[in-house]
């Protein structure tokens, strides 16, 4: 009998790609004995060659695998959303005990997530949706994981997945949201976030290039430099570290030849789905997700380009002083981008009674994720201070910062929309709070138009009640 088949190993990870395997090495780094499972002998040959030192074990055969568990088992899924997660779980379930754990790792689509957990549980097997963020990176040396699902399985877990979280002042970037899909629900919108943020901070690119003829290196400088105040963020410091990397094949910057399209998914096409079904508006995160789509009609853009033929003329002014309006425009925009995302969990919250701790969240999103930033401090504070808050543009240090940056967002916007440059993004998150801080809405003439052509009524300011009035009779 070998040494490994007298081991028993704590958690077993299926898929061994470089997440799933990052992830382990990360749980060996805390003392924890752990198995790896893939039909690819070389990913499991990886995972061995990267732990010489370390209590883990891999394997291709899938009943050595789970024989190699400690009972009750707990098995961690690390395969792409949809149907491999489905035909995972077919796989292992004949080899499981009532009381053994399942946890997919995976970006699963919520819904998806609920169904399993009901099926599991008749079954006897727990199970846990989790949202985990940092790529691989992250997973290698400590991400943010949001748990979702029976809170007495996530406690039995709980130390293995504070040691290998990102910390925060000590605080580890874990947390249990909430039952059943909580945990992909909340990932989901942490993707949509990601998503808008992205798109904002592509554009301040296309205005610094295009709009103030800046060249890579500027750029670089121009993001290191905000990086280090109120723009601080993951996403910020790692556009300015893009600016500098240099393409091995041509010795140019490498920025410059990356084609212009972007791809997803899937995580922003259902945040958006999601918020329409709930009928929240987050236009920043539906705009994200439409302009990836846009950038895919590479032949049509070019067509239309010869057909329109407009110059982009730079912008007048003084340089310095449009870099400063450029990146408090971004902040601006970015908190407006965070409103309608945890507005967004705040009606999922009771619609789904996940019961989230929208505190809890914000506080694990302060380290490990993609979406990290110092901004998240500020939310985490209107959090605390009022745990039932709607919109955090509502909170007074945030409307505060707002009220003070507005004006930069405005005339980026319309200096944007003088030359030419497509700034969607910037422009959607004004247009937002133009209409939330609205107290009169012109709705009431959609009211009456679609009571004109539907019959569909209205309701008055002076009366309760519904009316509808014959519009074409005299």
């Amino acid at each position: 009998m070998t040494n490994k088949q007298l081991q028993h190993y704590e958690i077993g990870m299926v898929g061994l790609g470089v997440m799933g395997r990052n992830l382990l090495l990360n749980m060996a780094d805390h003392g924890y004995s752990v198995a790896g499972y893939d039909q690819d002998q070389a990913k499991v040959e990886a995972l061995q060659k990267e732990s010489t030192e370390q209590n883990i074990v891999g394997e291709t055969n899938l009943i050595d695998f789970i024989a190699l568990l400690s009972q009750p088992r707990t098995l961690m899924l690390l395969v792409p959303a949809g149907d491999p997660v489905d035909s995972v779980i077919n796989d292992v379930l004949p080899y499981l005990n009532k009381g053994d754990l399942i946890i997919d790792a995976g970006n699963s689509y919520f819904k998806d997530t609920n169904l399993r957990t009901r099926n599991l549980a008749e079954q006897g097997i727990q199970f846990l949706g989790v949202g985990v963020s940092g790529g691989e990176q992250g997973a290698r040396h400590g991400p943010c994981f949001m748990f979702g699902g029976p809170k007495q399985a996530y406690e039995r877990v709980r130390p293995v997945f504070e040691a290998a979280a990102a910390k925060v002042n000590g605080d580890p970037c874990v947390a249990w949201l909430g039952n059943e899909s909580a945990g992909h629900f909340v990932k989901m919108v942490h993707n949509g976030i990601e998503y808008a943020v992205m798109q904002l901070i592509a554009e301040t690119y296309d205005l610094m290039k295009r709009g103030l003829g800046l060249n890579d290196d500027e750029m670089h400088d121009v993001y290191a430099l905000w990086n280090k105040g109120e723009l601080n963020g993951y996403l910020v410091e790692i556009t300015s570290h893009i600016f500098s990397k240099q393409d091995d094949k041509t010795g140019r910057q490498l920025i410059d030849e990356i084609l212009d399209v972007a791809k997803q998914k899937g995580t922003g096409m259902w945040t958006s789905q999601s918020a329409m079904e709930l009928q929240v508006p987050i236009p920043n995160i539906d705009l994200a997700v439409a302009m990836r789509d846009l950038s895919v009609f590479a032949k049509e853009r070019e067509q239309a380009d010869a057909i329109y033929q407009l110059a982009l003329p730079r912008f007048a002014g003084d340089r310095d002083t449009s870099l400063t309006q450029l990146g408090r425009a971004l902040f601006a925009a970015i908190i407006i981008t965070y409103a309608q995302g945890m507005a967004l969990l705040a009606v999922a919250s009771e619609q789904y009674q996940y019961h989230l701790d929208l505190e809890a969240v914000a506080r694990i999103w302060r380290g490990g994720c993609i979406i990290r930033a110092v901004l998240l401090e500020d939310i985490v504070a209107a959090f605390h201070a009022r745990p039932d808050l709607p919109n955090l543009l509502l909170d007074l240090n945030l409307s505060g910062k707002l009220m003070d940056h507005q004006e930069d967002l405005r005339q980026v916007v319309c200096q944007a929309a003088k030359s030419g440059v497509p700034t969607p993004g910037l422009m959607v998150s004004l247009g937002y709070f133009d209409a939330y801080r609205s107290i009169w809405l012109p709705a009431n003439l959609i009211q009456a138009q679609r009571d004109y052509f539907g019959a569909h009524s209205y309701e008055r300011n002076d009366a309760s009640g519904t009316f509808h009035t014959e519009w074409d009779k005299e």
